[in-house]
């Protein structure tokens, strides 16, 4: 990924509808962390990656050129995602459609969240949103296109 893409709200939105998985087992999140481990391998992409159900972390992963910090945006993307029920993307998206920002208007602490792209609601058909899927590493929408190329691949398999 060297061009980091881009995402409209409506885009975001679009996704978000379209990726609601039938299940979620332990199985189905060991599968999307390789799916995504695999990738950033490949991509030679230097990310740490989360896999949550509720409170319970079912997945992480570091790799080569990730560090700590990684793990601390992960943390605050995924607060986002658990309070709004949307990507972390989607809800930042929307602070700045309307001409400002989360951290100016949310009234959210920015040290224990951040809207920034990344951090992806695991939705479950008839269940609504029961985790979050995060990466961290990479400019924000690349985060965000990693976890949806992953989600996508999960649900079409």
């Amino acid at each position: 990924m060297n061009t980091a893409p881009t995402f409209s709200v409506e885009e975001i939105e679009a996704q978000e509808r379209e990726l609601v998985l039938p299940h979620f087992t332990y199985e189905d999140a060991w599968r999307l962390g390789g799916l995504l481990a695999e990738a950033a391998r490949a991509a030679e992409a230097p990310v740490a990656i989360d896999i949550r159900r509720g409170a319970q972390q079912l997945f992480h992963c570091a790799l080569p050129g990730s560090s700590a910090d990684n793990d601390a945006w992960i943390d605050r993307k995924r607060r986002v995602v658990e309070r709004y029920g949307e990507s972390s993307l989607l809800v930042g998206s929307r602070f700045r459609a309307k001409g400002s920002t989360f951290e100016e208007s949310s009234r959210l602490d920015p040290d224990a969240y951040a809207a920034h792209g990344g951090s992806f609601p695991i939705a479950v058909r008839g269940a609504g949103v029961i985790g979050t899927v995060t990466v961290s590493g990479l400019p924000q929408t690349a985060d965000h296109a990693m976890v949806v190329a992953a989600l996508t691949q999960l649900l079409n398999d």
